[in-house]
């Protein structure tokens, strides 16, 4: 159980932050932007969780605020043993097993796609896209870093198909896609 009596520890000042380890990384270093921008999408999950919070989908967000969570701290475990233990928090492959059930669940009853789609249709949908572009940024993030330290692949299958999720989950709450907003390939060239 975690334990915050204060808040700041002034140990970051000099530009480095402290990982489960015990070792510590500048704060630019590509393990920090992986981690910052893991937090950044559970941020704009939560901004889509408020107008959600009344609909079935509100426990899902939930789980997935927690799954995040649980990201941050793999990131935060450096090393190439990405088994979880007691101490060591890692995604395994049934959090992404649970992702891919709850896409199909979304899709089941949604037409295919026919163009690409706008970011965008009811409020709770624009919501999501932003996590979903949010997600993507910490996937890339997360791929920089594996080009240069070992990444749980668990984890980077994780937040890939957490975008896709998300994607869906938009879809499905603009009316099952009847009511996305559809992209029209240059419909502002003429004139």
């Amino acid at each position: 159980m975690v334990k915050l009596n204060k808040i700041y520890t002034r140990t970051g000042d000099d530009g480095t932050t402290g990982l489960v380890d015990g070792s510590r990384l500048v704060k630019s270093h590509a393990r920090l932007e992986a981690m910052g921008a893991v937090d950044e999408a559970n941020s704009a999950l939560g901004m889509a969780a408020v107008a959600l919070a009344s609909s079935a989908h509100a426990g899902a967000i939930a789980r997935i605020q927690n799954d995040l969570f649980d990201l941050g701290a793999d990131l935060a475990t450096p090393g190439d043993d990405f088994a979880p233990g007691e101490m060591t928090l890692r995604i395994i492959p049934a959090q992404t097993d649970w992702l891919e059930q709850a896409i199909d669940a979304l899709n089941a009853d949604m037409a295919p796609l026919t163009s690409f789609i706008l970011p965008g249709g009811s409020e709770g949908a624009a919501r999501v896209h932003v996590a979903r572009a949010a997600a993507r940024r910490a996937e890339r993030a997360m791929v920089r870093l594996a080009d240069e330290a070992p990444v749980n692949p668990a984890a980077l299958a994780y937040i890939n198909r957490l975008s896709d999720y998300l994607f869906v989950l938009a879809r499905a709450l603009n009316g099952n896609g009847t009511e996305d907003v559809l992209w029209v390939p240059g419909a502002s060239r003429a004139g």
